[in-house]
């Protein structure tokens, strides 16, 4: 079963370090460069962890944490924070924290502290290995996507494109988010490549059917679902 890890971490090359670990231990990893978004991936609960970094922009970790907790979502949170004190430490795991680790860290210790948090079982015992959207469907084992039953051959980015719109379905995905999900950029290249793979995609999952399902949202980002 694979396990799919939320890092969300400001600093690039921190966050870049724990990815290429965790996901040389064959975990799939998802990341976001703010409280914000790390918000937004965190809700949908299909992560068997998370770890956060405290001090965060736009919405500082343990807000984002006490939103979950708020929300019910008990999925393993490990606070990454360059604040050691016992205070602090005592404040994190009193806020919702299921563990606590203090920059700079060893990684083996990361991974350790990550895998007896996922050997508890605090997040959801199923792995999705299927999503849909109407009648939209993607099955992420064989990697085969279908509309109205008919095959859609996509490539491994707009695979990776739709899988990130499908797991936010109904909502609207901004290009920062596109960028960094599913580009891995953290800054924007200035290139109109995101609506490129928008227009292939669009063309390939609506052209000849009545209903569009891909929808761009002026000034805002884009939305996969029934018309508005």
């Amino acid at each position: 079963m694979v396990q799919r890890v939320l890092v969300v971490e400001d600093d690039d090359a921190t966050a870049s370090y724990i990815a290429k670990g965790l996901t040389e231990h064959g975990m799939v990893v998802d990341r976001a460069a703010n409280g914000r978004d790390g918000l937004f991936l965190a809700t949908d609960g299909s992560y068997d962890a998370i770890v956060l970094d405290r001090m965060l922009p736009q919405m500082d970790g343990m807000a984002v944490l006490g939103a979950l907790r708020a929300a019910d979502i008990a999925t393993p949170v490990l606070i990454l924070s360059a604040l050691g004190s016992a205070d602090e430490r005592v404040a994190g795991l009193t806020a919702g924290s299921d563990d606590y680790l203090v920059k700079p860290f060893a990684f083996a210790e990361l991974l350790a502290r990550l895998q007896i948090l996922m050997r508890r079982g605090g997040a959801s015992p199923a792995v999705e290995t299927r999503l849909s959207c109407e009648d939209l469907e993607m099955d992420l084992l064989s990697r085969k996507v279908k509309r109205a039953g008919k095959p859609i051959d996509l490539q491994p980015r707009e695979f990776r494109l739709l899988e990130h719109l499908m797991r936010h379905a109904d909502q609207v995905v901004t290009r920062t988010m596109l960028l960094e999900h599913v580009w891995d950029y953290h800054f924007d290249p200035g290139t109109n490549v995101i609506d490129v793979h928008i227009s292939r995609l669009r063309r390939k999952i609506d052209d000849g059917h009545a209903r569009q399902l891909l929808h761009t949202v002026r000034g805002a980002g884009y939305r996969l679902g029934p018309p508005a």
